[in-house]
């Protein structure tokens, strides 16, 4: 191709910037380029039979689907599965954790139990919606809640010394552990309402939340105020559904990884 073809080829179909353009004239490598993209048939436009094609492949397997309802009735459901299954775990083994408590215990604990709660619907809601935003990582929030909560057990509660701790602790755990588990299928059926792109962040933040729920009825039901007591036993419930949140998370990352391999 002639100097004056390049240039009419840069200045019309290619639309380089200028300095593009200056760089070309004084390089032949770019000029063999330009001329290979400017011949007839490089850059011309598919044919209407080509396009219909490309189009009858896209549409063969599209299906409508179902809206997402609005975000404020999903945060409703979450705290409305929280609230339930934690008063009827209240309600089936009791409540006698309050009496031993200081109203300043009673008032720090459980709110930052609700305030975790809170938190974790609300990242849970805007994981649902790919591409929403997130004032807190969602993968840094599990991890957060923890630490702030074990921060508060230990500056409230007195760290004694308990005979059969550990067998004490494994019967909070054994009391604990089924009303999380209870709580995660409610949750669960509700995210699958919604585009789950990252199931290992969103297992832990569902772990966490339903574990939550445990910790919540040990807190109203259990008089032990050792903070260590409080430590292994009734935040350990949350811990323990977060691992396996995060466990089952992996566990379908994985699978999907190797389906992908598979047909590819």
């Amino acid at each position: 191709m002639k100097c004056d073809d390049v240039d009419t080829a840069l200045s019309e179909d290619l639309r380089l910037p200028l300095q593009a353009q200056e760089h070309v004239k004084s390089c032949t490598r770019c000029r063999q380029l330009v001329s290979a993209l400017n011949m007839p048939g490089v850059l011309d436009t598919p044919s209407s039979a080509t396009l219909h094609n490309i189009a009858e492949g896209i549409g063969t397997n599209l299906s409508s689907v179902r809206p997402i309802a609005p975000a404020r009735y999903f945060l409703i459901a979450f705290i409305g599965i929280f609230v339930s299954i934690a008063a009827f775990g209240v309600y089936y083994i009791g409540a006698f954790a309050i009496a031993v408590m200081t109203p300043l215990q009673t008032a720090v604990i459980l709110g930052a139990l609700a305030a975790s709660t809170g938190l974790l619907a609300y990242s849970l809601v805007r994981q649902m919606v790919p591409g929403s935003l997130h004032r807190i990582p969602p993968r840094m929030l599990p991890v957060s809640i923890a630490i702030l909560l074990a921060i508060a057990i230990a500056i409230l509660f007195q760290f004694q010394h308990e005979r059969d701790f550990w067998e004490n602790g494994w019967t909070c755990i054994r009391a604990g552990t089924p009303f999380g588990v209870l709580a995660a299928v409610p949750i669960w059926l509700l995210l699958r309402r919604g585009m789950l792109l990252a199931p290992s962040v969103i297992g832990a933040a569902t772990g966490l939340f339903a574990g939550l729920v445990g910790t919540s009825v040990l807190e109203i039901h259990c008089p032990n105020v050792n903070a260590w007591h409080i430590l292994v036993s009734h935040l350990g419930v949350a811990i323990l559904c977060t691992l396996a949140g995060l466990m089952s998370g992996l566990t379908i990352e994985m699978v999907g990884k190797r389906s992908v391999h598979r047909s590819s």
